[in-house]
């Protein structure tokens, strides 16, 4: 088997557990030894064995000790050499007596750099980095804007109608994308640390923010709210399972609000403001502290918007539906001041794909003149 080879199907493994490992990285791992995979795993949720571990011991259940033995390891990341939660990898590689470790890319963290790489060189194993790198890399993209950039990766969604609109003039939006396209966003939200939305859409929508295939959930990702007054009703339905709920606001927001909303289980982060809103540098760092890593944004207009605006989209998914809504409809985007079309953002190579009669187009969004 090719290091290539096996680097794809540790990342198959690694693609399982996206959303599901933060603060960690959503790492993959496989043991094979010529053209047989041996064992192989992904890091399990924070506090659990990381995918180097995981796919050892599946193939020591399997083979016994004997087996690995000058086996080979493809690894989406740099096998860490430290003590956290768990105990350093590169250790667990060495007793296990492996020979060879083709690595994703290196780990930039501060406690890592290299280290993993070093350890294992020294004890005489042949290492190669770079293996399918650029895959890797976007796997862990969260993981390292977090460290590069101190916040989350940012994918934001929007469905609107074909002139732009994602309401009525009543306020109607149930439903502007149809169920293929709904089937799709429920898989970009199982696949996200967390999913956000504004506090005008909260509250119009009341929506759950879980990840269902059918009508079974089959996820509960942690959920934000850019609430900058904290008007959240301690009722609305996101607050009612068990997971997170971090709720952005303002500096000084109201006690009796705090505390309703406290005691519904949610974490208020109240962050400084700019123009009357919520900084989103400074909430995005703050989400970042709290062990986000990618984070999936749906809505509202201001929002997105906002976001736009700011520079703050690393993604965007943009799903259009063949239905007119005219004018007097909600619009999907809030302002975003541009005075040049040769400087509005676009998006940098897009990618469209049908969703039944549904079409999204995706990509990284851009600005600046192009000579």
């Amino acid at each position: 088997m090719t290091p290539e080879r096996a680097m794809r199907l540790a990342l198959d493994r690694a693609r399982r557990v996206r959303g599901r490992t933060w603060p960690n990285p959503p790492v993959g791992a496989v043991v094979y030894r010529g053209k047989r995979v041996l064992g192989g795993g992904a890091t399990r949720a924070a506090g659990g064995p990381h995918a180097e571990i995981v796919a050892i011991e599946a193939a020591l259940r399997r083979h016994g000790a004997r087996a690995l033995r000058g086996a080979s390891l493809a690894v989406t990341l740099e096998p860490c050499s430290h003590t956290g939660r768990t105990g350093p990898c590169s250790e667990a590689v060495l007793e296990a007596g492996i020979r060879r470790v083709d690595v994703g890319h290196r780990d930039p963290s501060p406690h890592a750099g290299g280290r993993g790489l070093r350890r294992l060189r020294a004890a005489g194993l042949e290492v190669r980095t770079g293996v399918l790198e650029a895959e890797c890399r976007e796997q862990h993209r969260g993981f390292l804007s977090v460290l590069e950039r101190g916040r989350p990766f940012v994918s934001l969604k929007l469905a609107a109608s074909l002139d732009g609109r994602i309401a009525t003039r009543r306020g109607d939006s149930r439903w502007i994308s149809g169920p293929a396209a709904r089937a799709w966003v429920h898989r970009l939200r199982a696949a996200s640390d967390a999913v956000a939305v504004g506090v005008g859409t909260a509250r119009a929508d009341d929506p759950a923010l879980t990840a269902r295939r059918g009508e079974r959930i089959v996820r509960s990702p942690a959920r934000v709210v850019f609430d900058t007054r904290l008007r959240l009703p301690p009722d609305a339905r996101l607050l009612t399972d068990d997971a997170p709920v971090f709720i952005v606001c303002g500096l000084r927001p109201p006690a009796a609000r705090l505390r309703a909303l406290e005691a519904e289980g949610a974490r208020v982060l109240p962050v400084r403001t700019a123009a009357g809103r919520v900084h989103l540098v400074t909430a995005l760092r703050r989400l970042a502290r709290e062990g986000l890593t990618e984070l999936l944004v749906e809505g509202g207009g201001k929002l997105a918007g906002s976001l736009l605006r700011a520079g703050l989209v690393d993604e965007l998914h943009w799903v259009v539906s063949p239905k007119l809504v005219g004018g007097d409809g909600a619009a999907a985007l809030g302002p975003l001041g541009v005075g040049r079309l040769a400087v509005a953002p676009r998006l940098a190579s897009p990618r469209i794909r049908r969703l039944g009669e549904d079409v999204c187009i995706s990509g990284r969004p851009t600005t600046g003149e192009r000579g």
